[in-house]
């Protein structure tokens, strides 16, 4: 028979044998925290991505909001596919952007993406990663080097947009037609085929024309810079007295050019079209200092070259090449845009000067 102190002390060790069993939270159960780690869950409960291992993108400039804005799409679609997205300011410089490349071979990186820096000095420094097998990718500008394989492609219907700028500039200076400034950025294929399709567009206005017709009188180096849209529109102006319109490769340029305008007082004389549809875009052409943009689609060129890097690497078919249609953007649409609605807009500077000191490069 158990006396009352036996009684005790079985109950007490079986209590102890329900805490031991039963001390193990049901998700640390299933946490997987050992080599199969990529099932495990955060805390917030959701279940971590496999990791992918790296993707290298190399910018050509992070001074300008467009390539920031496909950085953050990339780096953000990345995390969901598993990637580490390494983002790199290649500066506008080929050279710099070569040494990217490097740096990602040596590092074994999944992919490479890059906006090529010049469309054909690039070419060496890819056919340096074809050799070590890693797979390159281009967002927006693309190569026009022979010999170095890129695997895809995705940007903007550059030449479709060209198209849209110059039935801009044709509506902006109506049956009067006059003499227009290009300002350009000859190193970007981007910007090759925006500059011809707006060409190949007033040379059809033009054909068979008496009068009326629109005439390019100048094409200067603008870099897709502000300040040297600034100063080339600033040296078109003592050359061409009577121009009448600007078309800019892109929205920093098109900005510059319009400061220029403002300090020569000629910005009811000369009509400024742009391109790319950047915030500070789209707000000078709600405030009446540029006619109209064809927009691009930064984000969704982001998004698409983690996913075609996702599809190369599974053995999956994509779309090798992929040019998204630009749409063309005036007053009208910018008085309806929630992102302008929603965004204070700032105070001018003194005579407009700070303009040329903010965004710069094409997109």
């Amino acid at each position: 028979m158990l006396t009352r102190s036996s009684r005790w002390m079985i109950a007490m060790s079986m209590l102890g044998l329900l805490f031991v069993t039963g001390c193990t939270p049901k998700d640390e159960e299933s946490s997987g925290t050992g080599s199969g780690g990529a099932a495990s869950k955060s805390d917030g409960g959701t279940a971590a991505v496999e990791s992918r291992g790296t993707i290298g993108f190399s910018a050509l400039t992070l001074k300008n909001p467009f390539f920031k804005i496909i950085a953050d799409s990339m780096t953000e679609a990345g995390k969901t596919n598993g990637f580490e997205v390494l983002v790199n300011d290649a500066e506008r410089d080929v050279n710099e952007q070569s040494k990217h490349i490097d740096n990602y071979i040596a590092q074994g990186v999944a992919a490479i993406v890059l906006n090529p820096a010049d469309r054909i000095a690039i070419g060496p420094a890819i056919r340096k990663a074809n050799e070590a097998g890693i797979p390159v990718f281009t967002c927006d500008l693309q190569c026009a080097a022979e010999d170095a394989k890129v695997d895809g492609h995705i940007g903007t219907d550059n030449y479709q947009g060209g198209r849209l700028a110059g039935d801009a500039m044709i509506e902006a200076l109506g049956d009067a037609g006059g003499e227009v400034l290009v300002l350009h950025f000859k190193q970007a294929n981007s910007c090759v085929l925006r500059v011809q399709g707006f060409t190949e567009v007033l040379a059809e206005h033009n054909k068979d024309r008496e009068s009326g017709n629109i005439t390019i009188v100048s094409e200067l180096e603008g870099g897709g810079l502000t300040d040297e849209g600034f100063k080339s529109t600033s040296d078109a102006l003592q050359a061409h007295q009577n121009l009448r319109g600007i078309f800019a490769i892109n929205d920093p340029s098109a900005l510059g050019a319009w400061t220029a305008l403002k300090q020569a007082k000629k910005t009811d004389q000369v009509t400024i079209i742009g391109f790319d549809g950047q915030l500070d875009g789209k707000r000078a052409i709600l405030e009446g200092k540029i006619y109209a943009d064809p927009i691009q689609f930064p984000k969704q060129m982001g998004v698409v070259s983690v996913q075609n890097i996702v599809k190369y690497l599974d053995g999956e078919d994509y779309e090798k090449v992929e040019l998204i249609p630009t749409a063309i953007y005036k007053k009208a649409d910018a008085e309806k845009d929630p992102d302008l609605q929603k965004t204070p807009t700032p105070a001018p500077a003194p005579g407009e000067v700070s303009l040329i000191q903010t965004f710069k490069s094409p997109g």
